[in-house]
């Protein structure tokens, strides 16, 4: 997992958007954001989950060149209000920045099915903000890359009139030796259709902890909306972070 920590290491605790306010620690917020810099500059936008736009006017990252749809959580410092006109709402300083692994759905199929995997994971917390179903998962593991991923199985069929998808790990047969944190934001652009606002999803996960062989998160994704604010969500960015892709 790419991250960039420079100044957050001994800030842990790190918080998503609210509805109408956004964590604060003194003079600096810390928000969960899509990018958006098609011209792959040093300055650019990014968007919080309830639609707020920033523009990063100053940087102390002056290497970080991300890519558009890349997901963040971003520590920055407001300079400025902007009038509607402009565009935007606030010219903003980026101190720093933690990158949230971005996938979007993979279609699986019979020949992909064991590089998949299916191992175990605690889930912490499982919500949608914007267009991205995100995670914040905990797994066993050493120093090997774990796979992650979002998994559409068309072999599967439901009768609910809802979408499944699957939440998968491959452990790729590290040692167990620590747990490990991860977040993970997967685009969920693909499952939208021009005559609806939403659809309802059932999210199937293989967790320690559950009840059976699975564990079952019923959502709805809701788009084609002018306010599409997450629910508050404290994010806890942790010593032992993933290695994962």
């Amino acid at each position: 997992m790419k991250r960039l920590l420079f100044l957050l290491i001994p800030v842990l605790f790190l918080a998503s958007c609210k509805d109408d306010e956004h964590y604060s620690l003194d003079n600096y917020w810390i928000d969960i954001a899509t990018v958006d810099n098609p011209d792959d500059g040093m300055y650019f936008y990014f968007n919080l989950d309830d639609s707020t736009r920033m523009w990063t006017a100053a940087s102390e990252l002056k290497y970080y060149r991300p890519k558009s749809g890349q997901r963040i959580i971003a520590n920055y410092t407001i300079l400025s209000n902007k009038p509607v006109s402009a565009g935007y709402d606030h010219d903003v300083k980026l101190n720093d920045v933690y990158e949230v692994l971005t996938k979007g759905i993979f279609n699986i199929t019979p020949d992909t099915q064991d590089s998949i995997g299916n191992d175990y994971v605690y889930i912490e917390d499982i919500w949608i903000g914007s267009d991205f179903l995100n995670v914040e998962f905990v797994y066993p593991g050493s120093n090997k890359t774990h796979f992650i991923n979002l998994v559409a199985d068309n072999s599967k069929s439901y009768t609910d009139g809802k979408i499944h998808l699957e939440f998968r790990h491959n452990s790729n047969g590290d040692y167990p030796h620590l747990n490990r944190w991860g977040i993970v934001s997967f685009n969920l652009k693909s499952l939208q259709k021009a005559d609806k606002s939403d659809v309802d999803l059932v999210i199937h996960t293989k967790e320690f902890n559950s009840v059976g062989d699975e564990q079952k998160y019923n959502l709805t994704y809701k788009y084609n909306t002018s306010s599409r604010a997450a629910s508050p969500r404290k994010i806890n960015i942790r010593a032992n972070s993933a290695v994962m892709q």
